[in-house]
């Protein structure tokens, strides 16, 4: 089954800037995200601890984004002198 996602313009141009000639896309975002093939991965984790997974994920990725509006926030208060 084939599946398609939606990239911003500039993330598709990115990536086809780093695709290997002869290389399909998939190829080129499963090296550039390491990413193991489905089958390797498939039922290793139970859906309990999948979902325990995807949500460490979460917090994670909300922590990266909290940090990174801090420093935001920072910034702009130290330009407008706030």
């Amino acid at each position: 089954m084939v599946k398609t996602i939606r990239v911003s313009e500039e993330y598709h141009e990115w990536l086809s800037a780093h695709k290997n000639e002869g290389e399909t896309m998939e190829e080129t975002l499963r090296r550039m995200t390491r990413g193991p093939p489905p089958g390797d991965v498939a039922g290793l984790l139970t859906e309990a601890e999948a979902r325990n997974a995807k949500e460490a994920a979460e917090r994670f990725r909300n922590g990266d984004r909290d940090r990174l509006e801090n420093a935001h926030d920072a910034f702009e208060t130290n330009e407008t002198g706030e």
